[in-house]
């Protein structure tokens, strides 16, 4: 799930408990999405569609170890 390298930063895969947040202990915001423009073609949109669906494009977030870090402090 979430994948630690000696690079200086942390990713962070969807289904892991640290993709998400909640900055108001009410609302779960992810750290990582798609955003498909207006102006992409129907057609285009499903095959996305299927393809998160099917599992074949995933969400991944990255954070600095650092700020990971922090994030894992303030619990």
């Amino acid at each position: 799930m979430k994948i630690r390298a000696n690079s200086g930063f942390t990713t962070i895969r969807q289904g892991h408990a640290d993709f998400s947040f909640s900055p108001d202990g009410i609302t779960v915001v992810p750290r990582a999405g798609f955003e498909i423009s207006a102006g992409c073609p129907y057609s285009y949109r499903q095959v996305i569609a299927e393809c998160v669906r099917e599992g074949w494009l995933r969400p991944v977030a990255h954070m600095r170890d650092t700020e990971y870090t922090v994030e894992l402090l303030r619990r």
